[in-house]
């Protein structure tokens, strides 16, 4: 069946020949392993609570857990398709997003609708089992990521980063309201650093694909405002985040070495931006730095947290 391309106005055929990797590239997996990384530390943080031995503890609430883990990996993976449905009429300028397989034609956009509906459906039936709680937020993060953000502030708005970070920061209630639907300070606490942590993480992209933003029309930091503006937000993300990191404190002197280190050199890294000569490289270095940041910051958090 041949299609008009509502973005290039050229002709799309779609094959319906794709196959399972073409499937499993729209429901974007590097997100989904992220934010699953994220609700199983907030299950793990708040199992800690619950019992001296959070390890054995997560044995009796396995069942808890599998459904948490399965119904937030469908909510996840179905936003992203329902993100991908959004994004047809644009991914094809950007060169990191012009092969998905709702640009090539392998999927059709019905098709694609179809299946974020469904799988954001069972997942957030899958959380409901659990907690009405986590299904909710579940919910929250979903309209953020594509209503809010993708249908919205991504093509209006320099905020959409701002905004779009509180889809990302929402997984950490997922898992803790799991188990603890009251919410304890620290879930919130979690939220807090994951969005604090997502804009300076997001803009390093925004100016790494700052040609491509800017070709697809999209309002990034970088491309409305320039370099030297979007490495000054840069720095005060970051220097809001160290100190909102250290608020779990009271998980021991450990953590906050990791924590403050952590963060002391992310910050020298950003501060070394405004002397760059090849800026491009150094977004390239803030961008996978704070991809060591989250995962050695989660895994600080889970071990010091069962250790406290």
């Amino acid at each position: 069946m041949t299609k008009v391309n509502p973005g290039t106005m050229a002709e799309v055929e779609y094959t319906e020949s794709a196959s399972f990797r073409d499937y499993v590239a729209l429901a974007k997996m590097g997100i989904v392993r992220a934010n699953l990384l994220l609700v199983f530390a907030g299950f793990f943080v708040a199992a800690t609570y619950q019992s001296d031995t959070p390890v054995f503890y997560l044995f009796e609430v396995w069942p808890q857990l599998l459904l948490t883990m399965l119904g937030s990996a469908l909510v996840i993976s179905g936003s992203c398709y329902l993100n991908n449905f959004v994004d047809r009429d644009i991914d094809y300028l950007m060169g990191r997003t012009d092969n998905r397989p709702s640009v090539t034609g392998k999927i059709s956009g019905e098709r694609i609708l179809l299946l974020g509906l469904t799988q954001l459906a069972i997942g957030t039936l899958l959380l409901l089992i659990v907690s009405y709680v986590a299904a909710v937020f579940g919910l929250i993060g979903a309209f953020f990521y594509v209503v809010i953000y993708t249908m919205w502030l991504k093509r209006t708005h320099t905020l959409n980063t701002v905004v779009g970070s509180i889809s990302g920061a929402v997984p950490p209630l997922i898992g803790w309201a799991a188990i603890d639907p009251a919410l304890h300070i620290d879930a919130w606490l979690m939220f807090l650093v994951m969005f604090l942590w997502q804009p300076p993480h997001f803009l390093a992209l925004a100016m790494r694909r700052v040609e491509e933003y800017r070709a697809a029309g999209i309002p990034m930091l970088p491309v409305v405002n320039g370099f030297a503006i979007t490495k000054r937000q840069i720095i005060w993300w970051i220097a809001t985040l160290i100190p909102a990191s250290l608020l779990f404190m009271h998980y021991g002197l450990v953590y906050v070495i990791i924590a403050a280190g952590l963060g002391g050199y992310w910050l020298y890294l950003g501060l070394k931006g405004f002397k760059a000569e090849d800026e491009i490289k150094w977004a390239n270095k803030m961008f996978f730095y704070s991809l060591i940041y989250l995962v050695v910051w989660i895994v600080a958090l889970i071990l010091t947290a069962a250790l406290a």
